[in-house]
């Protein structure tokens, strides 16, 4: 896919958003990985259960209100909510929604990411690695080249133009040039802070073919807007070709005295 292609995709992509209904636009981004579905999953029960207490709430606060109300009740009582009765009314309440809630949506998030997001594929395995590096304002990509090891002469680096495959699983390793940004992939559901002098990694698996965004979603500076990028996603053959075709460009220029080119890093092992 050559540059052209890409932004006409993008044209398309704008176009068509600008004639969805408010309610389409409200949907969440489509999911194309794996686990992204278990982001949702919580996300929703989360909501739900926060929707059901602010029902109750809202119920009791005019419930009460109208049992109450001057007409039938002309002279006020006070009471100060300091008797054993309300202590332990205040008591059960905040113990049910702690338990209902909290201890819920605690275990469920520990449980999903001890037993999925936790599991770093080993570095035997047949992965995808790309090295990120964000900067006020833009995206930095690197892929090994054919020698496997990064920071070398025959690298593939992109500018805001991350291209990926479905069916195998990929590792970032993120970090950041100048300012704290935040590596987003939306339609993964997953993201992860690039801070400068730290390397942090995130894994995903993709699923659907097309073109997707990737985004900041930590408010560094002026600009931040302007940090948006695009991530193709390919399928396996089609991704092997462009891969081979950046491969048989002019090598890649290694000026270890530019900041700007030479940022890679040796790959840190996830085990």
């Amino acid at each position: 896919m050559n540059l052209y292609s890409l932004y006409m995709k993008l044209f398309v992509v704008s176009a068509n958003a600008s004639e969805m209904s408010l309610l389409e636009r409200m949907r969440p981004p489509l999911d194309i990985s794996t686990n992204g579905h278990l982001i949702d999953s919580l996300f929703w029960l989360t909501t739900k259960l926060i929707l059901f207490f602010f029902v109750l709430v809202c119920l009791g606060l005019f419930g009460f209100s109208y049992l109450y109300r001057k007409s039938k009740h002309p002279v006020a009582l006070y009471v100060h909510g300091t008797s054993k009765k309300h202590i332990a009314v205040v008591a059960a309440i905040g113990a049910l929604v702690f338990i209902v809630i909290d201890m819920q949506i605690t275990g469920i998030s520990n449980r999903d990411y001890m037993e999925v997001f936790a599991k770093w594929p080993k570095e035997t395995e047949d992965i995808v690695r790309v090295e990120v590096l964000g900067q006020q304002w833009a995206w930095n990509f690197r892929y090994a080249g054919k020698d496997g090891i990064f920071n070398t002469e025959d690298d593939i680096v992109t500018l805001n133009d991350l291209r990926l495959p479905v069916g195998k699983k990929i590792v970032f390793q993120v970090t950041a040039k100048d300012v704290i940004h935040s590596f987003s992939l939306p339609n993964t559901r997953l993201k992860v802070d690039a801070i400068p002098g730290r390397v942090s990694k995130m894994w995903s698996e993709l699923t659907t073919p097309g073109l997707y965004e990737v985004v900041c979603a930590q408010i560094c500076g002026t600009f931040h807007y302007r940090m948006q990028a695009k991530m193709t996603v390919y399928s396996q053959a089609d991704f092997d070709k462009w891969q081979n075709e950046m491969q048989n460009r002019t090598a890649y220029v290694m000026e270890k005295d530019s900041a700007d080119l030479y940022w890679g890093w040796k790959w840190l092992a996830n085990n």
